[in-house]
């Protein structure tokens, strides 16, 4: 579907399948249609069927599941032990890995080698049709082995008297081992034993005998973990393998105590791993602790500490204690644990749980991992150390899952030795003297005859298995350190299908097994899977039950919804915004079109269109400021701050940057009358539009250096979580998303102070200059109109719209109102009584009349003329200012001149007729200038 507010569509399970939804029951899936976004959900098959296709599908923000174009589907799968042969080659034919129904393969032997068993065999219902064949070396049939001895103590009596069947297994394996051709056809391995009773005093005894008496033992064999202990710390010395049946103590997965130690029985820390795929199947991520204070419990806790460490699970809270657990139990009620692993003895389990029952830990909101050997009625036997009841008891510990380690393959498959795990009891049976259960060791008897397997095995790769180069065994002794390496690393790479299931070893040398998982259902243990740690492979039956319907969570879900901003609020003012741009560019069409009118002209008609340009962008910036999460995805969030951030400022310097600047020219030039009077006179634009250009210009420097220093980016504010209404247990975390960046209240500062102190300049020169009247911006008063208007929603909605930042509708609805008001405001103030003049005076068809008398419109306006009259008087004048200058220098001259005659000629005798002196006439050019040569000057 597409994107949705609601999320994605439940999709329906494959066929043979189904689907894991957490946190929700069945029949909270049943009643809703949508899942929020990042939900996931997982894939699920029955039976002995594998997912083929993505196994976890992810609700996308778009609305729609990850990888929708690969289907998912369970199909039957056959055992991939068909698809590797030792000494041989696999061809697959008519399918793919894994093995699916239909495939085939074909086996073919390397050369020195010869079939045994059918060479093909088919996959069909998750079985294949033959058994499994093995490669056998090709030898003359008469050619003698050589004995190899294996020194072996089995525990016949004792605490632990494993030996009485595990012996007859081991026998049994060396029988079938040296009556193979393909494994040691140079060799026979022979057994030498003796009976420790489990206890490493005699163990001692029979050890040093093995030792020191012929012939030389090339591996030793010990049984319980004591015996083990002592066998493993001196072997070393006399550089021997050791390889146990029946030791399961941690202690023994020690490198640097027990540098050759191997074990077909696994370690008791093997339960971790199984519990650490549970909770990745379960997609757990936080878990408790609660253990008894012994050193075993202590050291397997430390080693699922480091699993989980490894898998990215966290366990938040761990607690332990000696005899009393009511306080420790106490503790993970209050710090909200919901999945607990508790590992204790059974008598102190009946403690824990009382515990559990008083402080209500358990339910459909918890789950408990216990330890497997438990007796199945442990919570119903009496104990007097308790104050619960039976009943009380049953339903603290209902539900709880345990983990035993396998001993026996429970898969109907055939092992390297070619027979199945149940006709190996059936022939293990028949050799005892007594009843299996009456048998000590019966259950590890299938680990002491996979061990013989691992040990010729290893031999084999040793040796060189006869047709390759190798070393030769007999000369191995206790100063061979060589043959022990090699033999080593062959035993540390063992990998094989045995009777007990597969047998690898860890880098401890401990055995990787299969695991058992039960869930308690109704007061009795029921088998919900296998677990085996080698191949890393969980084997589901899908039988497991939860009190609420499904999984719980290892913590109180939390679901992320964000906020978006109301629609119905979005387009009421994104039509308002369209309508006001509409409206400027009427506005701007009306003032181009009538700039030839004087009456127009005298307004600064380019300022105007300025203004109309900048509200244009002003409410252009009202559809990216409603943009969010619901309209655009996160990529482009970016580009929608950025947007924001240009269109709003863009638009405020064009808008109230030309109106300032008319009001800001009128008050200089107008207010004071002497010193501005030229001022007055030679008011010229350019001046206007370059105060204009150089808020603008500010404005582009300062966001250019934002945006490249440290842009705007998608940030997310997250609220307190929200209960949600139905009963699930679950809660909401609202989140927002804001355009931010890190220096964010830094240049909002900048911002808020310069433009703040142009609002509060605008208001005080707009005051200034309401009395004054002129022609030259004849619109003045309609602009400081529109600017108390424009600054008193500004300085109002700012800080309002940083306090309402949380709330998205109250936070757009300030701004966005804001800029739509102001910029009608202006708009009809400066344009609408213009449009009113012309229309009702009809102003323009007079102008349009004298123009097509004179020719041109220009040469009829007055304003023109007196301003080319102005700029010719002051021309004028600054020629008579030269010419009055010049008059002053030659008066200067000329009454030098006259001194100097005088002294150059003295006086004349006076006239006979008493007149005065007469001298030479002066000369035309020599008369002095009089007023009326000066007056005539001037004009």
């Amino acid at each position: 579907p597409n994107a949705t507010s609601e999320g994605c569509q439940i999709i329906h399970p494959p066929w043979e399948g189904g689907i894991r939804y957490r946190g929700l029951t069945r029949d909270q899936v049943k009643a809703i249609n949508f899942l929020p976004v990042d939900y996931e959900i997982e894939y699920v098959c029955r039976g002995e069927r594998e997912v083929v296709g993505p196994k976890v599908r992810k609700c996308l923000a778009n609305g729609s599941w990850t990888d929708m174009d690969i289907p998912s589907r369970c199909v039957r799968i056959c055992s991939k032990s068909y698809l590797t042969l030792e000494n041989g080659k696999v061809f697959l034919t008519g399918g793919d890995l894994p093995a699916l129904d239909g495939a085939r393969v074909d086996f073919r032997c390397d050369p020195d080698f010869h079939l045994v068993g059918s060479s093909r065999s088919i996959c069909s219902q998750g079985q294949w049709s033959t058994p499994k064949p093995h490669c056998q070396v090709n030898r003359t049939p008469h050619t003698e082995r050589r004995a190899v001895y294996i020194g072996a103590l089995f525990p016949m009596s004792g605490g632990w008297p494993g030996g009485q069947a595990c012996q007859p297994a081991v026998e049994m394996a060396l029988e079938d081992v040296n009556s193979r051709r393909d494994i040691l056809p140079d060799y026979e391995l022979k057994l030498i034993h003796h009976d420790s009773k489990c206890d490493p005093g005699q163990a001692t005894k029979y050890l040093y005998e093995l030792l020191y008496n012929d012939p030389i033992k090339i591996i030793l064999m010990p049984g319980c973990s004591s015996v083990s202990t002592l066998v493993a710390e001196a072997a070393r010395m006399w550089n021997l393998i050791v390889l146990s049946y029946g030791s399961s103590s941690p202690a023994l997965s020690n490198r640097q105590r027990f540098p050759t130690f191997f074990r077909t029985h696994p370690s008791a820390t093997l339960h971790n791993p199984t519990r650490v795929k549970l909770f990745e199947k379960w997609g757990w991520k936080k878990i408790a602790t609660i253990q008894q204070t012994t050193e075993v419990f202590t050291s397997t806790l430390d080693d699922l500490e480091e699993r989980v460490k490894e898998a990215g699970i966290e366990i938040t809270f761990r607690q332990s204690f000696f005899s009393d657990p009511a306080v420790p139990v106490k503790n993970l009620k209050r710090q909200d644990a919901r999945i607990i692993v508790g590992l204790f003895y059974e008598t102190e389990a009946r403690k824990v749980f009382c515990e559990v029952y008083k402080e209500r830990l358990f339910g459909k909101k918890y789950v408990w991992f216990l330890i497997g050997w438990y007796a199945d009625n442990w919570f119903k036997t009496y104990d007097p150390s308790i104050n619960c009841t039976v009943d009380e008891m049953t339903e603290a510990v209902e539900g709880h899952i345990t983990t035993e380690i396998v001993m026996l393959n429970p898969a109907n498959t055939r092992s390297i030795s070619n027979m199945t795990s149940q006709e190996f009891v059936e022939k293990l049976t028949k050799r005892l003297k007594r009843h299996p259960e009456e048998t000590g060791g019966f259950q590890e008897a299938p680990l002491a005859y996979d061990a013989i397997w691992a040990l010729a095995l290893a031999l084999n790769k040793t040796s060189g298995g006869g047709g390759r180069s190798g070393v030769r065994l007999e000369d191995f002794n206790y100063n061979n350190q060589t043959i022990t390496d090699q033999i080593y690393r062959a035993m540390n790479s063992s990998s094989f299908e045995g009777v007990s299931g597969h047998v690898v070893f860890d880098a401890s040398g401990s055995r990787m097994a299969w695991t058992l998982i039960e869930q308690l259902q109704g007061g009795s243990y029921k088998k919900i899977g296998y677990y085996d740690s080698t191949k890393d492979s969980l084997s589901w039956s899908r039988t497991d039950k939860w009190i609420g319907g499904t999984p719980p969570a290892d913590q109180t879900l939390v679901i992320k919804t964000f906020r978006f901003l109301s629609q119905k609020l979005f387009i009421s003012v994104s039509v308002l915004s369209s309508l006001g741009i509409v409206l400027a560019v009427v506005c701007l069409s009306f003032n181009i079109y009538n700039s030839h009118v004087r009456y127009i002209q005298n307004s600064q008609p380019n300022l105007n269109n300025l203004t109309a340009v900048g509200c244009s962008l002003a409410l252009a910036a009202v559809f990216p400021l409603g943009l969010d999460g619901y309209h655009i995805g996160k990529s482009q969030f970016p580009f929608v701050c950025q947007a924001r951030l240009w269109l709003l400022g863009l638009g405020f310097s064009l808008g109230y940057g030309s109106m300032f600047t008319k009001i800001w020219w009128v008050h200089t030039v107008f207010t004071k009358k002497e010193e501005k009077k030229e001022w007055r006179k030679t008011l010229e634009p350019w001046k206007l539009y370059s105060t204009v250009g150089l808020l603008v210009g500010l404005d582009v420097l300062t966001l250019a250096i934002w945006q490249i220093v440290d842009p705007l980016h998608r940030t997310i504010e997250t609220f307190a979580k929200e209960e949600p209404k139905e009963d699930i247990d679950v809660s909401i975390l609202p989140q927002l998303e804001h355009c931010s960046s890190k220096k964010m209240n830094t240049w909002l500062g900048i911002f808020y102070g310069y433009k703040g102190l142009l609002l509060l300049l605008g208001i005080f020169l707009a005051y200034e200059t309401k009395s004054v009247s002129t022609e030259k911006i004849n619109d003045h008063r309609a602009v400081g109109m529109a600017i108390y208007n424009v600054a008193v929603l500004c300085l109002i909605t700012a800080p309002v719209t940083m306090i309402l930042s949380s709330q998205q509708d109250a936070a757009f609805a300030f701004a966005s109102l804001a800029i739509v008001f102001s910029s009608y405001i202006t708009l009809v103030v400066l344009f609408v009584p213009k449009m009113r003049r012309l229309v009702t005076r009809g102003e323009w068809q007079s102008e349009a009349q004298d123009t097509m008398k004179t020719g041109s419109s220009t040469n009829n306006n007055e304003e023109e003329k007196s301003r080319l009259l102005e700029k010719e008087n002051r021309e004028l004048e600054k020629i008579i200012a030269e010419k009055e200058e010049r008059v002053s220098e030659l008066r200067h001259q000329l009454q030098s001149r006259q001194q100097l005659r005088s002294r150059r000629h003295p006086p004349t005798p006076p006239d006979p007729s008493g007149g005065l002196p007469r001298g030479p006439p002066e000369p035309p050019d020599r008369l002095s200038c009089d007023g009326s040569r000066v007056h005539l000057l001037y004009k």
